[in-house]
């Protein structure tokens, strides 16, 4: 994406983004924070929620670093998150055009410095004040990955709720994991370990990738309970029916694919993903 690009789509705005990154461009190696958690939050078409959101994570009481990925916004979020004031702990993110969670988490995951990496929906449904049950478990070695647990109550209408009960009792029959809810957002993992999964996801098939991969490569998923305040499609919600059959095949497809198919082995390959601009503290 060229400046005069940029320009036109966003108008008096470009002075305030970091530099220019080439679509294939790799994100510098850095060294790993330790003890920090990398916060990576996909965002698409969630405008009236940014400054909400943003308060509610600065304000967990963890060390952490913000990873924001835009991916591919219509609706204003792309011009509100270009006019943040510039932040230490803030590192901005824009897809050039609509890619899917899964993919603004592999995006996300490739700036990432932290010791831990947390996975944050923008739409508000989860409480960043649960960070640091979440983190506990890692921070005392007893597990390379967490799952916050939502209520088992049917709150977010029972048709989500008969799908996360049905990828969870399918999770643990096809990979003996043992866990409660599988559909769960809040995912923290291990950076080191999330980074040898080869991740090919795009879509919220992310969550019963890194399931079954984790699962396949001997990893115990520990869980601790979260709060949970479920949101309407009308309010915005985006997952659909045709998510919830791909889950399916994901867990399925994943369980007798080879072992060797499950490990990346390069883990500075290309971002496959067209990145037009990020503004980073390592700037």
């Amino acid at each position: 994406m060229t400046a005069g690009l940029l320009s036109r789509l966003y108008p008096m705005a470009l002075p305030a983004l970091g530099r220019e990154i080439a679509p294939d461009h790799c994100a510098p190696d850095v060294a790993e924070r330790k003890g920090c958690v990398s916060v990576i939050v996909p965002i698409y078409n969630e405008l009236d929620h940014i400054d909400e959101l943003l308060s509610q994570i600065q304000a967990s009481p963890v060390e952490k670093e913000i990873i924001i990925v835009d991916d591919g916004s219509t609706d204003g979020t792309r011009e509100k998150l270009i006019s943040l004031r510039p932040s230490p702990d803030i590192t901005l993110i824009f897809h050039q055009r609509n890619c899917g969670k899964g993919a603004a988490i592999r995006t996300g995951l490739r700036y990432a410095r932290g010791e831990y990496v947390l996975i944050q929906d923008s739409d508000l449904e989860y409480d960043p004040q649960d960070y640091p049950a979440l983190l506990e478990p890692l921070r005392a070695g007893g597990a390379n990955v967490v799952y916050g647990v939502r209520p088992d109550r049917p709150e977010r209408g029972l048709r989500f709720f008969l799908g996360a009960k049905l990828l969870t009792n399918l999770s643990n029959l096809l990979y003996r994991c043992g866990i409660h809810d599988e559909a769960t957002c809040y995912k923290v993992f291990r950076r080191s370990v999330l980074r040898q999964l080869r991740l090919e996801c795009l879509r919220f098939e992310f969550c019963p990738e890194v399931t079954a991969k984790l699962s396949r490569l001997g990893e115990r998923i520990a869980e601790v309970p979260v709060k949970y305040i479920p949101r309407t499609e009308d309010e915005g919600k985006k997952i659909r029916h045709s998510d919830g059959f791909l889950a399916i095949w994901t867990l399925i497809r994943f369980r007798f694919a080879p072992r060797r198919n499950l490990v990346s082995h390069d883990v500075n390959e290309a971002a496959p993903f067209a990145v037009g601009f990020v503004r980073s503290p390592r700037d």
